[in-house]
């Protein structure tokens, strides 16, 4: 099998596993439609879900269960998932990002849909431990033709930590920790794998959790992007409360009772998008 048909069978199960949770189970013929793909093709598929441990295969289907607080999806699968939220999430949020301020944007696939929303923004410093986040700004920094200019005027300056490379391809470690420490951003933008009242800010990963505590306590202000699934999830580790966030970006898919709840613990919650299935309301 080679890497491309590697690629499309981890996006096109995290798509499955996403129907699975949104649902609470799907059936294989539901799926063989969707997909457009053969009864055997999605039976493997919710095999190789299953050995993960994400769902448990039924007569004719799948059903969700609880997910491993340490399994990491590589960014691949995570960038398949939930595509309509994150770019609605990154819409909004790019609106808080001032011209000529200096910004952190931790690794992930939101922070990821972000970096595309803050190209066309003047002047920003820009500190990440994400590659992908580092390659989108300077994909967009390289002249159009040869005789162009090296660097658009008031493009970004970028600053990508060292460290040691994730499954979401985020640098974390000791030489990423050192890096942040030192430097002062006027907002960070954070990602998350889970988001509780109970636990905070979570990731499956101890040390993104550590490099994402230096990167909370360097900012004078902390918005979080996550999608409503983030919601009610909790990973190994927490490195931040909700007590240090100060915003939070989300989707119209995020349940009432959990707004009402964010709603009495962070100074600003923002809703992004259309409403979806009338679990959403207008942007607030």
């Amino acid at each position: 099998m080679s890497d491309n048909q590697n690629l499309l069978a981890e996006q096109r199960r995290a798509l499955i596993l996403d129907e699975v949770r949104r649902r609470g189970g799907v059936r294989v013929n539901e799926l063989t439609r969707r997909l457009n793909v053969s009864d055997m093709t999605v039976r493997r598929d919710l095999d190789a879900l299953a050995r993960q441990g994400v769902v448990a295969k039924v007569h004719g289907g799948a059903v969700p269960v609880a997910e491993a607080t340490t399994h990491e999806p590589g960014f691949e699968a995570k960038s398949a998932l939930e595509l309509e939220s994150k770019e609605d999430i990154a819409r909004a949020a790019a609106k808080m990002a001032s011209p000529g301020s200096a910004i952190a944007l931790a690794g992930g696939t939101t922070a990821y849909a972000l970096a595309q929303q803050l190209l066309d923004v003047p002047d920003l410093t820009v500190v990440t431990n994400s590659v992908r986040v580092a390659e989108a700004f300077h994909t967009a920094q390289r002249p159009v033709t040869a005789s162009g200019p090296a660097v658009r005027p008031g493009a970004a300056t970028v600053v990508l930590t060292g460290g040691v490379r994730t499954p979401s391809d985020t640098l974390v470690g000791p030489v990423a920790d050192a890096a942040i420490r030192s430097l002062h951003f006027d907002v960070l933008f954070i990602g998350v794998h889970g988001i509780s009242v109970e636990a905070g800010l979570s990731t499956p990963n101890l040390a993104e959790a550590e490099t994402n505590r230096h990167f909370v306590r360097s900012a004078r202000r902390v918005v979080v992007l996550a999608d409503h699934t983030k919601w009610g999830t909790v990973g190994l580790s927490s490195f931040a409360t909700l007590d240090e966030v100060d915003a939070l970006v989300t989707d119209a898919g995020l349940p009432a009772g959990a707004r009402a709840e964010i709603a009495e613990r962070l100074p600003e919650l923002v809703v992004a998008g259309p409403s979806r299935g009338g679990a959403g309301g207008p942007d607030s």
